[in-house]
């Protein structure tokens, strides 16, 4: 693949984490807000996020899910109501191997990035969707990167260019 077009739904910021570093200490509820853009900032993230200039050279600036994989967890834990949003996923993005970009540069539209490695689920994948969803998503987790080059990124459909 050296091009392919994905749809880009939503776009997700959350000021706090519910999650991450809350072993022993229940879920956080903090908001996620659904931008219809956001500003990207090369080496520090998305600008409003928890994980802006979290530290340096982080792995997960961003994170992509795929669209399909959360219709597959609704399908198979009977959850029709599941948000996308429960993932805390920066981007919802549909028509994409994800997979396929660990390793690799890519950019959307002006904007660079570097696939790093797979959003790993983790047991609170069981608490914010149905237990089982851990082991459901190993593999799909999506994908954690590195962005490169700073710019706006908006929903709807986009061109994804493997640049390396």
């Amino acid at each position: 693949m050296s091009e392919c077009r994905g749809r880009i739904s939503h776009l997700y910021i959350s000021p706090g984490h519910d999650f991450y570093g809350r072993h022993g200490k229940g879920r956080e509820e903090n908001e996620i807000i659904d931008c219809d853009t956001f500003e990207l900032v090369s080496g520090s993230g998305v600008r409003g996020d928890r994980f802006f200039d979290y530290k340096e050279d982080y792995k997960g600036q961003i994170t992509f899910f795929d669209f399909a994989v959360y219709e597959a967890v609704k399908n198979e834990f009977s959850l029709p109501d599941l948000e996308t949003s429960a993932f805390r996923r920066n981007v919802i993005i549909d028509g994409v191997d994800l997979n396929s970009l660990i390793g690799k540069r890519f950019a959307i539209g002006e904007l660079e990035f570097e696939g790093s490695e797979e959003a790993k689920p983790c047991y609170w994948m069981d608490q914010a969707c149905a237990p089982g969803t851990e082991e459901f998503l190993k593999g799909k987790g999506g994908l954690r990167c590195r962005i490169r080059k700073s710019g706006t990124l908006g929903k709807g459909l986009q061109t994804i260019r493997i640049l390396s």
